[in-house]
């Protein structure tokens, strides 16, 4: 009786076994199967413990999965792997081994769990050796489906940015090519909306995976390379808008900014106004916008005179072949919206890259784009040749005035559209309007212009910071609320114009005044 009370020779006692139960290690074992204990290294140690054995699992290839290495035949692992032999039993220099094969579905050969101890392998031993076996074949396969899970999961990922950036250069068919393998019929569309939701970068995850949901994956989802809170879906979908806003239910801090359809050739163009919507859905009580929501400036300036100003200025870049052109293009909407950093990661491409291209265009358009007046103007000529059907090279050049910059900014719809804005900032004691004024002339240098308004440069940055929730506009990241208020200056001459070479047959736009 004393020895039945004292256990075992592997210390599980004689009597763990009631009636109709399984025995203690065989509970203790299938407890490793449960969702909180899926760890096969922990499979092993335990069974190192309850044999009082080593215990090793390696791979066909002779690499340790998991365990402690033991000295084995090569020969005979080559059989068992092979699948020659299921399992092997030996004694060898006064250890006694147990060999037993583990099938790796997605492998080409199988693994070995191998045991060896000091003591023979009774029944008891040769069974738990026998059941832990199938256990840890069953981990492994989960293991091994979920790691091929993610490789599947990664490498969709990695087409849908792929498709986004072809998209975004203007190869619809490439992307439409791409996209037909895998998702039929989601390109197979002329126009389309993109939206940009934001949250938390450790939710973003599960934000892309609901974005797929709602949407019924009729869009193209993508993790953005450039913000990592961000998700960009473009969608043909009328009801998408409905069913993204649904998400943010029960989700403080996302946000969600959508752009008006555009062409798919577009694509870049309606990024940068969900981006730009995105940045006003933060004042927003909904916590969304849509960009045709605002009143833009270039909605309110004579379509024929914005046309052919449009066109005389794009006019060099329009002699490029059509892929230069559209890279040219692409590139440089992305980086006046964007730093150069991230408008790389979203085409896909290095900075140097990045800033290669704006170079050409700078020369090709003779201008600077250290001045943010320039920028901006570029950036409204940009979205206008967007905003309407491609002209053949020369049309609308030359109407009947051949209008230039100023006569843009003339029209009395926006002449008043820029002084109700400008306006909201006068309320401030401060004087934000004349801080953010000087500020832009500077070209965003907040240390240019502490010294021109005699104060410091954390002062500059707090006053245009605070100018930011009056005008409902991000203007500390530039983009397109930062153009959207510089053409305001522009328009309630506040600013002088820009150096803008050969839009203006009499006056040349190179010439500055105040």
């Amino acid at each position: 009786m004393k020895g039945d009370v004292a256990g075992r020779e592997d210390g599980t006692p004689h009597g763990d076994t009631a009636a109709g139960q399984a025995p203690v290690w065989a509970r203790e074992l299938l407890d490793h199967l449960r969702p909180a204990g899926r760890d096969l290294s922990r499979v092993v140690a335990w069974l190192a413990r309850t044999l009082h054995a080593a215990v090793s699992l390696q791979d066909g290839g002779d690499g340790l999965l998991a365990g402690t290495r033991i000295r084995l035949d090569a020969d005979l692992v080559a059989d068992i792997t092979a699948g020659r032999i299921a399992s092997a039993a030996c004694e060898d220099e006064g250890r006694h081994l147990r060999l037993v094969k583990v099938e790796r579905p997605h492998a080409t050969r199988a693994a070995v769990l191998a045991v060896a101890r000091a003591e023979p392998f009774d029944r008891r031993a040769s069974d738990i050796v026998a059941h832990t076996a199938q256990v840890v074949e069953l981990l492994l396969t989960a293991r091994e489906s979920a790691v091929a899970g993610q490789r599947l999961e990664r490498a969709t990922a990695d087409l849908r940015l792929a498709i986004l950036q072809l998209l975004m250069v203007e190869d619809v068919v490439s992307a439409r090519r791409v996209a037909a393998g895998l998702w039929p019929g989601l390109l197979d569309t002329d126009t389309a909306a993109v939206y940009v939701v934001e949250s938390h970068p450790d939710h973003r995850d599960r934000l892309a995976e609901d974005c797929l949901d709602v949407t019924a994956e009729r869009a193209l989802v993508v993790r953005c390379p450039a913000m990592d809170g961000h998700v960009i879906v473009v969608t043909p979908q009328e009801t998408a808008g409905d069913a993204l806003r649904s998400l943010l239910g029960g989700r403080p801090g996302t946000f969600l900014g959508g752009s008006a359809r555009q062409s798919l050739a577009r694509t870049a163009t309606a990024y940068g106004q969900a981006v730009s919507a995105l940045a006003v859905a933060h004042f927003r009580p909904g916590r969304a916008a849509v960009y045709a929501e605002r009143t833009r400036p270039e909605r309110l300036m004579d379509p024929d005179v914005l046309r052919g100003w449009t066109t005389r200025l794009l006019r060099p870049l329009d002699t490029l072949p059509h892929h230069t052109r559209a890279e040219l293009l692409a590139t440089t909407r992305l980086g006046l919206e964007f730093t150069a950093v991230s408008a790389a990661k979203v085409l896909g491409v290095s900075r140097n890259t990045v800033r290669a291209r704006m170079d050409r265009v700078e020369n090709l358009l003779g201008t600077d784009f250290a001045d943010l007046t320039v920028r901006a103007s570029v950036h409204l000529a940009l979205n206008a040749r967007a905003g309407h059907e491609e002209q053949p090279c020369g049309a609308g050049a030359d109407g009947p005035d051949r209008a230039g910059f100023a006569d843009l900014l003339a029209g009395p719809a926006l002449r008043t559209w820029a002084r109700d804005l400008l306006g909201r900032l006068d309320t401030d004691a401060r004087d934000l309007r004349r801080t953010l004024r000087t500020w832009i002339a500077a070209g965003g240098n907040a240390e240019r212009a502490a010294q021109a308004l005699g104060v410091h440069a954390q002062t500059v940055r707090e006053h245009v910071r605070s100018a930011e929730p009056v005008l409902e506009r991000q203007l500390l990241a530039a983009g397109s609320d930062l153009y959207e208020v510089v053409l305001a200056h522009l328009a309630a001459g506040e600013l002088g114009r820009p150096a803008l070479h050969g839009t203006n047959p009499d006056l040349p736009d190179a010439s500055v005044h105040g």
